[in-house]
């Protein structure tokens, strides 16, 4: 039988190649990290909700990672700070970023240390093989200056084939598995943007904890919307539902389509959905954004018909990452 995986025997057994990976305590201990500057608000700043299953309660609003942002930019450490920490300090929590995301890892490993137990921080790892997914465990972990995930998320996961090799016998969900029963990791995630009934099979087959998904406006006319495929799935097995893609790279905010209350309410009042990401370009664009969730209210279902007649004639445009794999 194949010896079960440890990050202690990994680590040694992966040296050559993973090309310098070390311990956590290591990097914990080698690595400069931030001095804490910005103040946590005491009390949730916008409303919350329970995160499915994690029993976790996160605001409705999180921060993305990519974006060609600042954050993902490895030329803009310094506003990539500057926007953490005024993310930190207006109550955002809930902190997105991916081991393919440039230099977003690096940027959250500069400032989120200094407030680990306050925020949930969730990566993802493209590799589809046990090793190579602890080989970008690892990294990330030393990237992020961390010793553990609160979400750990199998990225972009396109083709059912995909999954057959992700759950094969030396597929990713073994090292997914192996991080979370020694806590590295908390929560097991499964992210697409691709094909609904990919992401929905992949809830079927696996006790996912989340599942992040490209939602808004304009997918409710594709004609296979993830609103409509994979949210029943999720609510059946009580999946936290992470909406992303919100306003389709601010191609939704266009003068005669739709403004962010509009773009990000909708999609808050989407049965089955608990939070939403959006990426920023600037520490104002961050907080009009805050603004927005802390206003949310639940929309009717007129007022969302009403927004949807508004995506009618643009979905396609929308909708322009369904083609990504």
């Amino acid at each position: 039988m194949t010896k079960k995986t440890t990050r202690r025997n990994f680590l040694i057994t992966s040296a050559a190649v993973a090309g310098g990976i070390v311990g956590c305590a290591a990097i914990n201990k080698n690595s400069q990290t931030k001095m804490a500057s910005a103040q946590i608000p005491t009390t949730p700043t916008m409303p919350e909700r329970l995160l499915g299953k994690t029993g976790v309660k996160v605001p409705l609003l999180g921060l993305g990672g990519a974006g060609r942002t600042p954050i993902d930019n490895s030329g803009q450490e310094k506003e990539s700070v500057a926007i953490l920490e005024a993310a930190l300090s207006l109550g955002i929590r809930y902190f997105d970023t991916a081991a393919s995301y440039g230099a977003s890892e690096e940027h959250f490993g500069k400032v989120l240390p200094a407030y680990r137990k306050d925020v949930f921080l969730a990566s993802k790892t493209g590799r589809r093989d046990r090793d190579g997914a602890w080989r970008e465990l690892e990294r990330s972990l030393k990237r992020l200056n961390t010793d553990y995930l609160d979400s750990w998320q199998l990225h972009h996961v396109s083709f059912m084939s995909t999954l057959d090799e992700i759950f094969g016998s030396q597929g990713a969900i073994k090292a997914m598995e192996e991080a979370k029963e020694q806590g590295i990791v908390k929560f097991s995630g499964i992210t697409g943007h691709h094909e609904p009934d990919v992401i929905a099979e992949g809830l079927r087959r696996y006790p996912f904890d989340t599942t992040l998904i490209s939602v808004n406006a304009a997918d409710k006319h594709h004609p296979r919307p993830f609103s409509r495929t994979v949210l029943p799935v999720a609510q059946q097995k009580n999946v936290g539902v992470i909406g992303m893609k919100i306003p389709a790279y601010g191609k939704l905010l266009r003068p005669g389509v739709l403004n962010m209350k509009e773009a990000m309410g909708y999609v808050l009042s989407l049965a089955g959905v608990h939070c939403c990401i959006v990426a920023t370009e600037s520490v104002e664009m961050l907080q009009s954004n805050v603004r927005v969730a802390q206003g949310f209210q639940q929309l009717t279902q007129q007022d969302m018909a009403a927004i949807e007649q508004k995506t009618a004639s643009v979905w396609r445009e929308n909708t322009f990452f369904r083609a990504w794999t």
